[in-house]
């Protein structure tokens, strides 16, 4: 199982973030951080993609976790790689 995690200074971006991702309306209440598990990794990319995609009209974080206790942060200068990462150690 592997973990991404969003962060955020501002209390309504990630609920704008994910609202645009799912393209319907996400109501968390006032959180700065938002965490999910997916049993299959390649399911990560997609979010990655998004997010770097969008990278300058939000202002969040990202980190994801593929071995426990391990997190890697992700920005524009390692998204690619980490994508191309992902397709490698999990080819299924």
């Amino acid at each position: 199982m592997v973990t991404l995690n969003l962060f955020s200074e501002d209390i309504a971006e990630i609920n704008k973030f994910l609202s645009s991702f799912y393209n319907t309306e996400i109501n968390l209440k006032n959180t700065i951080k938002w965490e999910k598990k997916y049993s299959n990794p390649i399911e990560l990319a997609e979010m990655i993609g998004v997010y770097i995609d969008n990278f300058d009209n939000y202002f969040l974080n990202m980190w994801i976790s593929l071995d426990k206790g391990v997190y890697i942060h992700v920005g524009e200068d390692n998204a690619n790689d980490i994508i191309k990462y992902l397709f490698e150690r999990f080819p299924y």
